[in-house]
C-alpha cells in the first residue's frame, strides 16, 4: 500500500472519530440540560447551584486514572474540562471575577479553573472580588493566596477575617514571566513595570541582565503591560498572554528565577461543597496568648491523625500582638477523624471558623 493510500484510509477514520465524538459531546450536553431541568423542577423557587466543585473534581479524578495515552493525564483532564464548561453553560452561563485587569494570572487560574465558556470579570483589588461576589455580581471569584517563592499573600487572608464567603475550590499555576516591550532589544530600556511579586521573583534575572534599569512597582503585571505599551523604554514582566493583549514583543521567556515557580489561588464563593474523597480544609483560629497556648490548641490534630498543611498568622487587629492562624488540613469536614478534631479544637479556642472544605488541586 503507497503512503498516499495509508494517509488517506488514517484520515477517514480520523473524520469518521471526529463525527462520533461531536455526536456524543452534543448528547453529554442534552443531558446537562436534563440535570438543570430536573434541579429547577424540584427547586420551588429556591435558588439551585449548578455548579459542583466536588462533582468536577471526581469526573476529572475518574478522567486522569482511566487515561492510557498517548495524551497526558492532564492534557486529557483539560479537554474534559472544557466540554464540562461548554455543558455548564447550557445550563447556567457564569460570572467569576478575578483580580485584573485582563491578561493576569490570575484571569488564567480562573480559565483553568472553569474553562473558557464563563465570562471573566476584572476586578481593580482582592477586596473587589470579594464584594463582587458577596453582592451577588459574579458566581465565584479567583484571588492569589501563596507562592511557592515569595509566600503568603496576606491581603486575601485578611479579606476572610470579615467576609463571610467560603472557600470552594484551590487552582495551582505554574508561573512562566516574560519580559515585553515596545523596544527590540534589552539595551533601550530604562524601566521594568511588573507587580512586587512578579519582581522578586525574577529578581537575580533582573540583577544580571539588566543591571541599572528601574524596578517599578505597579498594581498588577497586566497594568505593567499597559504602561509598556505606551510608554517609550518601558518593558513588563507578565504571562505570555499579555503580550498579545498590549500587543508587545517578548525579548526574554521564563525568567523567573525558580523553574518550578508556582501561584496557589483560591475560589471562593457562598457554596460548602460535599466531599469528594480528596479535599482540603481551610480554618481561621486564635487563642489566648500564653506559653503553649498555640501547641495545646493544635494538638487534636495529632491525636486524630489529621495532618496539617500549612500554618500562617496574621495580627488580629483586636490588639497589640494578638493574633490569628489561618490552618490548612487535609481532609474534609465531614470526614469522621477530621470532623472529631475540629469539635476538640473549637472546644479550646478563643475564635474558630471553617473556612471551607473543598477539592485539592488536581491539575
Amino acid at each position: 500500500m503507497s503512503e498516499e493510500m495509508r494517509l488517506g484510509e488514517i484520515r477517514q477514520e480520523i473524520d469518521q472519530l471526529d463525527e462520533k465524538i461531536q455526536q456524543l459531546i452534543n448528547r453529554r450536553a442534552t443531558l446537562a440540560q436534563e440535570v438543570a431541568e430536573t434541579k429547577l423542577a424540584s427547586a420551588d423557587g429556591a435558588p439551585v447551584a449548578f455548579y459542583r466543585p466536588e462533582r468536577e473534581a471526581q469526573v476529572l479524578a475518574k478522567v486522569m486514572a482511566r487515561n492510557q495515552g498517548p495524551l497526558g493525564d492532564e492534557e486529557m483532564a483539560r479537554l474534559f474540562r472544557e466540554i464540562m464548561s461548554a455543558c455548564l453553560a447550557l445550563e447556567e452561563p457564569m460570572r467569576i471575577a478575578f483580580l485584573g485587569p485582563e491578561g493576569t494570572f490570575t484571569q488564567a487560574a480562573a480559565l483553568k479553573q472553569f474553562g473558557h465558556s464563563v465570562d471573566t470579570l476584572p476586578m481593580a483589588s482582592i477586596p473587589a472580588v470579594f464584594h463582587d461576589v458577596e453582592s451577588d455580581q459574579a458566581h465565584y471569584g479567583v484571588v492569589p493566596v501563596e507562592n511557592s517563592t515569595e509566600g503568603v499573600i496576606s491581603h486575601t487572608l485578611d479579606q476572610f477575617i470579615n467576609s463571610p464567603l467560603r472557600i470552594n475550590g484551590e487552582v495551582e499555576l505554574r508561573i512562566h514571566h516574560y519580559l515585553m516591550s515596545q523596544e527590540r532589544s534589552l539595551g533601550a530600556l530604562k524601566r521594568v513595570y511588573s507587580h512586587q511579586q512578579s519582581l522578586a521573583q525574577c529578581r537575580n534575572w533582573l540583577d544580571e541582565q539588566l543591571p541599572g534599569v528601574d524596578q517599578v512597582t505597579v498594581s498588577s503585571n497586566a497594568e505593567a503591560a499597559r504602561i509598556a505599551s505606551k510608554e517609550a523604554g518601558a518593558a513588563a514582566i507578565a504571562g505570555e498572554v499579555a503580550s498579545t493583549i498590549y500587543q508587545l514583543k517578548v525579548l526574554a521567556r521564563n525568567i523567573e528565577d525558580e523553574p518550578d515557580n508556582t501561584t496557589r489561588f483560591l475560589v471562593v464563593g457562598k457554596q460548602s461543597p460535599a466531599a469528594s474523597g480528596h479535599d482540603k480544609t481551610s480554618l481561621l483560629v486564635s487563642t489566648r496568648n500564653r506559653p503553649g497556648a498555640l501547641y495545646e490548641l493544635l494538638s487534636p490534630f495529632s491525636e486524630n491523625s489529621v495532618s496539617m498543611s500549612r500554618i500562617e498568622s496574621r495580627p488580629s487587629r483586636r490588639g497589640n500582638w494578638d493574633y490569628l492562624f489561618f490552618v490548612d488540613i487535609e481532609g474534609h469536614a465531614e470526614d469522621e477523624h477530621v470532623s472529631r478534631a475540629l469539635a476538640q479544637l473549637e472546644s479550646g479556642a478563643t475564635m474558630f471558623r471553617v473556612l471551607g472544605s473543598y477539592p485539592k488541586a488536581i491539575l
